[in-house]
């Protein structure tokens, strides 16, 4: 992030208190109770993972978003650029897509369990979100639900890895990065990497959505979320 972003992002933190929580001083602490705004909260936490679901489960939502798309796993990494040199860019490939299929298929799994956290969310909880700068969203959500959701998102992967032949891709690379000295032979737990990187995925884009209500709150044309994050 440049020193520019980074500045008006910092100014804009800065101006969370005033407009998200009506139970501290401000203009707003007259006219808005805790319970709406906790309300509008859990409206634009769902709106937003409603939103981040939508668009990672579906063909190219991890494969063609550089922001969540899955690389290769690290001891694969190291010997990526020699791979693709030696003549093995297609395999390579094979096994990027083959990871990032998996996640689009596992993720509409998730919507549910996102959804009813939301409706768990406290006061307290709201209060701490807003107070918690643009990585609170994903810290709660990920203490929340990334167990919930891992064990709903594991068989789903460990079937379409099979569909989608990951582990077959995944020997031909490492197979072969084996031979050229590049890396150990060993097995892999590709379906719990794949999970960990589509939580990884899912927390984040839920957390653009959120910021992007926190922005521009009258563009979600929700009465709610205008009402408590509207300037």
């Amino acid at each position: 992030m440049n020193p520019l972003s980074r500045r008006r992002l910092l100014g804009r933190l800065a101006l969370l208190p005033a407009l998200y929580a009506p139970w501290m001083a401000g203009p707003r602490a007259a006219t808005l109770g805790a319970s709406t705004a906790a309300d509008g909260v859990r409206a634009a936490l769902a709106r937003g993972a409603e939103l981040a679901v939508e668009r990672l489960g579906q063909t190219d939502g991890f494969l063609g978003n550089a922001a969540v798309r899955i690389g290769l796993p690290r001891n694969l990494a190291k010997a990526e650029k020699l791979l693709r040199r030696m003549g093995q860019g297609e395999q390579v490939d094979a096994l990027v897509t083959a990871m990032n299929r998996a996640a689009e298929a596992a993720v509409p799994a998730g919507k549910q369990v996102l959804v009813d956290t939301v409706k768990s969310l406290s006061v307290d909880d709201a209060l701490k979100i807003v107070r918690g700068g643009d990585t609170a969203v994903t810290d709660w959500f990920s203490g929340r639900t990334r167990k919930p959701l891992g064990e709903a998102f594991a068989p789903i992967v460990q079937r379409t890895t099979g569909e989608v032949a990951l582990a077959q891709h995944y020997d031909a690379v490492a197979g072969r990065a084996a031979k050229l000295g590049l890396m150990k032979t060993e097995d892999a737990d590709l379906a719990g990497y794949v999970t960990s990187r589509t939580l990884d995925g899912l927390y984040k884009l839920v957390g653009e959505e959120e910021r992007k209500i926190r922005q521009d709150p009258v563009a979600t044309g929700s009465a709610l979320l205008k009402q408590v994050f509207g300037r």
